[in-house]
C-alpha cells in the first residue's frame, strides 16, 4: 500500500458500535444490531474498504459481535477500537442521580473514575478480541486534555473525537455541568495532539483524526452564525435555509449529493483522508429513530453503494485508523 496523499487520500470508515437506539436512552440496552453488521462489512470488503469498529461496553459483551469481530481481525478486514459511554461503563459512579437519562460526558467525572473506566474498557476489549487497542472515539464527542493523557497512558495511537466547526456547548450531559466541547477552532486535518491543549499541534504519540465536516460554503453566513450564536433565532432561521455543516455520514434526510460533494471538497483542500461515520444500530430496521424499516435500510445501502463507487473512482483507498496512523507517522519521520 502506497502513502496516502492529496491525490490518493485514505477512505476511513468509523462505526460507533453500540446498543440499539441509544437516542431513546433505554433503561435496558439490547444489542440486536450485531446481527446486521455483517451486511455492511460485506459491502466494505467488496469495495476494498476496511472499517474501524469503535466498540462500547454493551457490544463488547455481545457474543454475536465478538464472533464477528474476531473473524474480521483474523482476516485483516477491519479494526476493533474503543468507544466509551461513561454512564453505562463500569466501575459504577453515580454523577447526576439519573445517569441513564442524562448521559453525562466521561470528562465530567472525577479523573480517577475517568481513568478507571478507560482502563476497564481497554482491558475488556483486548482480552475479548486478542489485539491491542489503538483507536478510540469518545462517547458524545466529549474529549479533553485529561482524557487524552489517559489514552496515551493506555497506549492508544489514535483519537477521532474532534468535530471541527462544531460546538457542543449547548448539549448537556450533567445538567449542572458546562455542556460539551467547542471544537470550532480545532484543525480539520490530522495532527499529533498537544496533551496540554488538545486543539493545538504537539509532539505526543496520540494522533487526532478529526471527523470530516464541511462548513457552510458562505463565509458571510458563517460569520452571522458566529456573531449571534448557534442557538439564536437568527441562526436557527438560517439553518432551515442553509445547513450550517455537512458531515460525511448519511443522515435522516437524504444527503447523498452532499456526501459526493465532500469527496471533491476533500481533494480540493488537499486533505489526505476522508472520515465516514455511522452507528452500528443504523444498520438495523428500528435501531435508530430515522431508519425504521427494511425499506429505509435498503435506501441507505443504495446510497452507500454510490458513495463507495464514487470514492473508488476518485482514487480514495481504504484503511483502518491504525493503518492510517502508521503511514502518517512514517511520513512525518521522513520530513
Amino acid at each position: 500500500m502506497g502513502m496516502f496523499t492529496a491525490e490518493t487520500p485514505a477512505f476511513l470508515i468509523t462505526i460507533d458500535t453500540e446498543g440499539d437506539n441509544l437516542w431513546h436512552s433505554p433503561r435496558e440496552v439490547t444489542t440486536k444490531n450485531a446481527a446486521f453488521v455483517p451486511r455492511f462489512q460485506s459491502l466494505c470488503e467488496r469495495w476494498g474498504f476496511k472499517p474501524t469498529y469503535l466498540v462500547d461496553y454493551d457490544m463488547a459483551r455481545s457474543r454475536e459481535f465478538q464472533e464477528f469481530g474476531c473473524d474480521a481481525i483474523r482476516r485483516s478486514t477491519a479494526e476493533i477500537g474503543m468507544h466509551l459511554h461513561a454512564w453505562s461503563t463500569p466501575p459504577e459512579f453515580e454523577l447526576t442521580g439519573n445517569d441513564t437519562a442524562c448521559r453525562p460526558y466521561l470528562i465530567e467525572y472525577p479523573e480517577a473514575v475517568l481513568r478507571d473506566k478507560v482502563a476497564l474498557m481497554t482491558d475488556l476489549l483486548e482480552q475479548t478480541f486478542g489485539v491491542p487497542m489503538r483507536s478510540h472515539r469518545a462517547g458524545r464527542w466529549a474529549f479533553n486534555e485529561t482524557y487524552a493523557k489517559a489514552l496515551i497512558d493506555q497506549g492508544y495511537w489514535v483519537d477521532c473525537s474532534v468535530t471541527p466547526h462544531i460546538t457542543w456547548k449547548n448539549n448537556y450531559g450533567n445538567p449542572a455541568g458546562e455542556g460539551g466541547i467547542d471544537y470550532r477552532d480545532f484543525p480539520e486535518h490530522a495532527y499529533f495532539v498537544d496533551p496540554d491543549e488538545i486543539g493545538r499541534v504537539g509532539c505526543s504519540p496520540l494522533l487526532e483524526i478529526p471527523m470530516t465536516i464541511r462548513p457552510c460554503k458562505s463565509g458571510l453566513i458563517r460569520r452571522i452564525r458566529r456573531r449571534f450564536g448557534e442557538q439564536a433565532i437568527v441562526s436557527r432561521a438560517l439553518n432551515r435555509l442553509v445547513p450550517a455543516h455537512t458531515w460525511f455520514r448519511p443522515r435522516r434526510k437524504k444527503n447523498l449529493v452532499d456526501m459526493l460533494e465532500i469527496l471533491g471538497w476533500v481533494k480540493r483542500k488537499k486533505i489526505d483522508y476522508v472520515e465516514f461515520m455511522l452507528h452500528s444500530s443504523e444498520f438495523m430496521p428500528g435501531g435508530s429513530p430515522w431508519l425504521r424499516n427494511e425499506s429505509d435500510i435498503d435506501a441507505l445501502y443504495e446510497s452507500l453503494e454510490i458513495v463507495f463507487q464514487a470514492a473508488t473512482s476518485a482514487q480514495f483507498r481504504g484503511a483502518t485508523l491504525a493503518e492510517y496512523y502508521l503511514q502518517y507517522k512514517h511520513e512525518n519521520l521522513r520530513r
